[in-house]
């Protein structure tokens, strides 16, 4: 009789054990979020403001660690390869669904091999050009385009970055010819851009907004199709002379592939709180970004879209 009481106890316990939700004792240790860009790029900010949060949420150290290089390519391989376990993520931005077109070779299939876990972001572009520069807006930039066919330059943060495909949509729907000049990462873009080094660039609002506050660039116009909040006294693109034209520059997390779908939800439901929470709204709104509420599968088909949509923008670009 003994024996078989603790026989069924031993059973209970394992269908007890076993009821419980796949993920349930996740995270059991730290938990790191690559970022493939350099850091103070936007990207990072956000992986940072994120990161930070989840660590005190879920009561386990988050790191961040930077790894740029080929537009982002090489962080999103190392992630790809990791165990699916959900203690290794990405957070990319929207140049992630373009590097196909770019980087033929890759060693990870864009859409297959990561999970959607949430949007962080969408932080509105700024067209700019250095403080020195006789370009005074869109219009006169447009002209001088024209009028000397691939003679003005433009910065990136990489080949196949968020701000080499906005700054080819914008060649493509001004029909203009200008000139790529790639770099690392954000930082670099801002320090030859402000210095006259480079004619332009988009970047994200997050990122230029000390330059322009200090004078050493000036904003022409922001690519979404809203002015920004932390700039509303700059037109759009559409505004300022180029009708139609609208870039979204988002920001997200993304898991490996076939990590259980139990700890995606969890680290969705996190980051939802994280982005509602006052003070991360409050310097969201400081950045002019905006949060963008989905959930993983919701995430998953943007990110579809945007891979048929933007790779089609980089399909036509020069090479």
């Amino acid at each position: 009789m003994k024996r078989f009481l603790i026989a069924c106890v031993a059973v209970l316990s394992v269908a007890t054990v076993s009821a419980q939700p796949a993920g349930a004792e996740y995270p059991s240790k730290t938990i790191k979020i690559v970022v493939p860009f350099t850091a103070g790029s936007a990207t990072d900010i956000m992986a940072r403001v994120v990161g930070e949060r989840l660590s005190a949420s879920l009561g386990q150290a988050v790191m961040v660690e930077n790894r740029p290089g080929a537009g982002g390519t090489l962080g999103s391989a190392q992630v790809a390869k990791s165990e699916p376990d959900g203690y290794t993520l990405l957070v990319v931005s929207t140049g992630h669904v373009v590097n196909p077109t770019l980087y033929p070779g890759l060693s990870y299939d864009t859409v297959a091999d990561f999970a959607g876990v949430s949007p962080l972001a969408a932080l509105p572009s700024v067209l700019v050009v250095g403080a020195g520069s006789p370009i005074k807006s869109v219009s006169e930039l447009i002209a001088a385009a024209k009028a000397k066919p691939n003679f003005l330059n433009y910065a990136s943060a990489g080949v196949g970055s968020a701000t080499h495909v906005n700054a080819e949509k914008f060649r493509s729907v001004a029909g203009i010819q200008i000139t790529h000049i790639p770099f690392k990462g954000t930082p670099e873009t801002i320090v030859e851009t402000s210095s006259g080094r480079v004619d332009f660039m988009f970047t994200p609002v997050l990122a230029s907004i000390p330059s322009i506050r200090d004078n050493r660039m000036r904003a022409l116009a922001v690519s979404t199709a809203k002015r920004s909040s932390a700039l509303p006294d700059v037109p759009t693109v559409a505004e300022a002379g180029v009708p139609g034209f609208v870039f979204d520059f988002w920001i997200g997390l993304l898991a490996p592939a076939k990590t259980p779908r139990a700890v995606v939800n969890k680290l969705n439901a996190e980051v939802a709180k994280i982005l509602a929470q006052p003070e991360v709204k409050e310097r969201m709104a400081k950045m002019g970004a905006e949060s963008m509420p989905m959930k993983p599968e919701q995430f998953d088909a943007y990110i579809k879209e945007e891979f048929i949509t933007l790779g089609a923008v980089m399909k036509a670009a020069p090479k």
